[in-house]
């Protein structure tokens, strides 16, 4: 596994605890693991060799940590599917 696998597994990861605490209702949580989200997302900016998980990456990073609304969250779900997907079917 390559750092980049990692890093593109670990964003995903944390980007379905955002989804799942929010739909909970922990938004305390979900803002801390969206944090966290935010720091693999950074280093994936310039490390991923795909554009479209670049951009992920950088709508991540650059998102608003405050904004937790529905499009929001249901966008972070889509993002950890296609993060997800490429983790396990690109090594």
């Amino acid at each position: 596994m390559t750092d980049t696998t990692l890093l593109i597994g670990s964003l995903s990861n944390d980007l379905f605890r955002v989804v799942s605490l929010q739909q909970r209702g922990s938004e305390t949580a979900a803002k801390r693991f969206l944090q966290e989200a935010k720091r693999w997302a950074e280093p994936l900016i310039h490390q991923a060799d795909k554009e479209y998980i670049r951009n992920i990456a950088k709508d991540v990073h650059q998102g608003n940590s405050e904004d937790l609304s529905l499009a929001t969250i249901e966008k972070y779900l889509m993002f950890g599917v296609l993060l997800q997907n490429y983790a396990l079917h690109n090594q």
